[in-house]
């Protein structure tokens, strides 16, 4: 089995984690962390396989809630699934880098 362990604050998570975001389309182009991995809730259970079951997993959305529930999910099948307290909302407030897609400043959508 998985471990489903304690949120990490956003400010906390290390630099080269394996991130999953969680959110939709338009909320990853709006902005997301360079380097993190998109697949939104709703195709998480049929692209599982994309997700590392031999790496610690930071999962993050929005705001947490989404992200809190794919990392209890992921956890139930195996994984060791942490999720970002306060979503991308935390990492933009604690001054942590992102990218848009479409080359303006990023924002959390």
């Amino acid at each position: 089995m998985g471990e489903r362990l304690p949120d990490e604050p956003a400010a906390s998570v290390p630099d080269h984690a394996w991130l999953l975001d969680v959110r939709e389309d338009d909320e990853w182009a709006a902005g997301h962390v360079a380097g993190a991995r998109h697949i939104p809730l709703g195709e998480l259970g049929a692209r599982t396989a994309e997700v590392p079951q031999d790496e610690l997993v930071y999962v993050i959305c929005r705001s947490g809630h989404r992200s809190g529930r794919a990392a209890q999910a992921l956890a139930g099948a195996g994984w060791r699934a942490v999720n970002v307290a306060g979503g991308m909302q935390a990492w933009a407030a604690a001054g942590r880098p992102m990218v848009a897609d479409s080359g303006v400043p990023p924002y959390v959508a």
